[in-house]
This record gives C-alpha cells, sequence and structure tokens, in this order.
C-alpha cells in the first residue's frame, strides 16, 4: 500500500509539474506565434507598398535600396546601369503585361534569397518593380530565434516552477498519506497484544468450562482469531513496501507450507487437501513473508468457502516465464460478474469472508512482486485462483531436472463448468 501511494503522489507531482510547463510553454507559443504573424503581415504589406510605390514613381537607377526597376516602352528595355541580380529583369512578365495590359504578380526564389516581383502598365509603360526579401527574412528568423531560446528559458523555468508548486500542492496528500501509514503500523502493533490475550483467555476457559458451554467459547476464540487477522492485513497492508528484504524465494516451497499448515483445519472439515509440487524449485524475487501471506491467504480463504467433504487442490508449476500457483475448490463459488470485485477492499464476500480485505492484500503482495492474481467460479461449483509471479533468472526449468513431478495427497477430479 505504502508503495503504491507513494507511486501515486510521485505520479501526481509529476502532473502538475507537466501541466505547469505546458501552460507556460503554450502562453510563450501562443505569444511568440502573434508577433511572427504581426512582423510577416507588416512586412508583406510594406513590400506590397515599396512594389506598387516603384511601379508608379520608380525609374532605372533611381530605385530604393533592395529595390530595383526596369521599363519597357516601345519594344526598348531600360535596364539602368547599376547591377541587377542574376535573372532579372523577367521578360517573359513584361511582354506579357505590354501584350494584355494587366498586372503579373509572383514570388522568386533565386540568388540565395527571396525576390517579390510586381509587372505593370504605367501611362503607356510597362514598368516592372523588383524587391529583395533578404533582411526582412533575417528579422523574421531572428525573431524565431529569439522565441525559440525564450521557449527554452520558459521550459526551464516552468519545470523549476513546476516542481516547487507540486511539492506545495501534494505536500499535504503526501503527508496524510505518510500519518495513515504511521496510524495503521502502531494501531495494528498496539491492537495485537491485547488481541492474544483475550485469544489466550477465550481457550483457557473452553477447556476449562462444561462441554454445554464450551461451542460458544470456541466460537468467541475464533471470532478472537479473526479479529487478529483482520489486524495482521492492515500490518501486512501498511508494510508492504519493504522492498530491501527481496531475495531468491522457492514458491514450491511457500506453497508446501501452507498446505501443511491449513492441513489440521482441512481436516477438521472433513475437506480433501492436496499439492500438485513441481518436484523442482521455482525461485522468484521478493519477499518471502510477503508471498507467504498471499499464499496463505488464498489457501485460508479457499477453506473458509468450502464446505465439509469439499476438495482443495493446490497446484504450482512453472508457465511462460512465470512460476504460476493455482488453488482450485469445491466451495460456494461466485457469480463470474464479481471476479474483480473480489480483490477490492470494500467488497464483502459471501459467507465468512471478511469484507475482501485479505484478498485485496493479496493483491497489493502480488502487483508489488510485478505479478498477477485472477479469480474465476461459478455460483456451486467452486472456484479458482491464480497467482503469477516472475521467475528469477536463477529459477530451474522443469524440463531441465530430469525429475517427475511430486503429486502429495493426489486429489479428486474437481468440476471445470465455469472454466
Amino acid at each position: 500500500m505504502r508503495a503504491k501511494a507513494d507511486g501515486e503522489v510521485r505520479r501526481a507531482r509529476l502532473r502538475v509539474s507537466v501541466l505547469v510547463a505546458a501552460a507556460l510553454t503554450l502562453m510563450i507559443a501562443f505569444v511568440g506565434g502573434i508577433a511572427y504573424v504581426v512582423m510577416a503581415h507588416a512586412q508583406n504589406t510594406q513590400v506590397a507598398r515599396e512594389l506598387r510605390y516603384n511601379v508608379r514613381y520608380g525609374v532605372p537607377d533611381v530605385a530604393p535600396r533592395c529595390a530595383w526597376v526596369f521599363t519597357l516602352k516601345d519594344g526598348v528595355l531600360d535596364e539602368g546601369v547599376l547591377a541587377v541580380p542574376d535573372g532579372f529583369p523577367l521578360r517573359a512578365d513584361l511582354d506579357q503585361v505590354q501584350a494584355t495590359g494587366g498586372e503579373v504578380e509572383r514570388t522568386v526564389h533565386a540568388n540565395g534569397t527571396q525576390y517579390e516581383v510586381l509587372t505593370a502598365v504605367v501611362a503607356g509603360t510597362t514598368v516592372q518593380a523588383v524587391f529583395d526579401t533578404r533582411y526582412m527574412l533575417a528579422d523574421r528568423r531572428h525573431l524565431l530565434l529569439a522565441l525559440g531560446t525564450a521557449l527554452v528559458a520558459g521550459l526551464a523555468a516552468a519545470a523549476v516552477i513546476g516542481l516547487s508548486v507540486s511539492r506545495r500542492a501534494i505536500g499535504p496528500l503526501a503527508e496524510a498519506l505518510a500519518r495513515q501509514r504511521r496510524f495503521l503500523t502502531d494501531a495494528s502493533h498496539e491492537l495485537r497484544t491485547p488481541i492474544a490475550r483475550a485469544h489466550l483467555r477465550a481457550q483457557l476457559l473452553a477447556a476449562a468450562v462444561p462441554d454445554a458451554q464450551r461451542d460458544n467459547l470456541d466460537a468467541l476464540a475464533r471470532s478472537i482469531r479473526g479479529l487478529a487477522d483482520v489486524v495482521d492485513d492492515l500490518l501486512q497492508s501498511s508494510q508492504l513496501d519493504q522492498r530491501a528484504d527481496q531475495r531468491p524465494v522457492d514458491l514450491a516451497d511457500v506453497a508446501e507450507a501452507a498446505v501443511v499448515g491449513e492441513t489440521e483445519r482441512a481436516a477438521h472439515q472433513r475437506i480433501v487437501l492436496s499439492l500438485d509440487h513441481p518436484g523442482h524449485p521455482l525461485v522468484v524475487n521478493g519477499v518471502e513473508t510477503a508471498l507467504r501471506r498471499a499464499v496463505d491467504e488464498l489457501l485460508a480463504n479457499a477453506v473458509r468457502h468450502t464446505p465439509e467433504d469439499g476438495r482443495i487442490s493446490v497446484a504450482v508449476r512453472a508457465a511462460g516465464g512465470h512460476a504460476e500457483l493455482v488453488v482450485t475448490d469445491t466451495g460456494e463459488g461466485f457469480e463470474p460478474g464479481e471476479a474483480a470485485r473480489l480483490f477490492e477492499r470494500s467488497h464483502h464476500g459471501g459467507g465468512e469472508g471478511r469484507f475482501g480485505l485479505g484478498l485485496a492484500l493479496v493483491r497489493e503482495i502480488v502487483t508489488g512482486h510485478g505479478g498477477t492474481v485472477t479469480a474465476a467460479g461459478r455460483p456451486g461449483l467452486g472456484a479458482r485462483f491464480t497467482l503469477r509471479v516472475p521467475l528469477a533468472p536463477i529459477a530451474v526449468p522443469a524440463q531441465a531436472t530430469g525429475e517427475a513431478p511430486v503429486r502429495l495427497a493426489a486429489p479428486d477430479r474437481v468440476p471445470t463448468a465455469w472454466t
């Protein structure tokens, strides 16, 4: 739970930082885009005005800087004496305008720059005005460079501001989660001792009273034990982030220990409990106590929901790079639509279920180990829970051992109508 909560806090901080950075970036880009559009429009308007002025009033050799004027009258082309760019004048446009009396306006890319050209007839003379826009284009490039620099600086500032804002905005949430974890841990530790004492006193009283009252005291002892299980779940849930204890764990041994631990209770309820052991280690990387808790809970859940004379089988095997543990029972089962909700903390399971806290803890443990846990079942036809955890690199494949799987207490056939 703690690792998950810390992950949520980190993601929330990241989202706040990204949103602040995106807001500042969009603001800079918007303002810069407006500035560029305004500048480009003003330059285009100036060029158009310059061209028309030169067409109307300009003469060769007297045109303003970055502009040239050519005239064609009575078939005589006047280019002036000043040096003109290569490729000019555009004689085809001059001839066309002289013949039609219209106007031709075009953009010419030549000599490493861009020229705006206007050809028109003025007072019986065909005039062509050329304007070199290289300096205006340079101004645009300088503006884009300035905007890019401002954008990079804005992103850096946004990152700093975003981190500061996220710490202030998410800080109370992180503190609240930390206090919640501390409360769960402290409360669980404080409750365990009085609960253990109450359970012991109930057991002692049950041994000393007449048989007629012993059943009630046994029921009280079981209820107290159930309360102790809830406290253990809360304590384990608050400590799921202790990943420093990760080491190779043999899931097959964990399963075998869980079956041995439930053998007496299963026998008391006349439940046939069996284990299909692979006969070799199935090693995963993880926290052994957490994995034991998960497997114990799956098996205890099966025992709780399986009636007398029922059957429970536990199978451990390697499948697709994962160690897979399957717990199958002939118990009361559940509706198919309830499969996902079984692992919710707020879900109240049927029968003697404890509001789903145990199975919710199983899911947190398994997902914390990079694995998955799923459930399948049908009402009255039992249930099957499948736990899958990635195998560690040192795990020994079944086919490499040359040993036959070991089957303990071979199970009877279990219903498969819900699979």
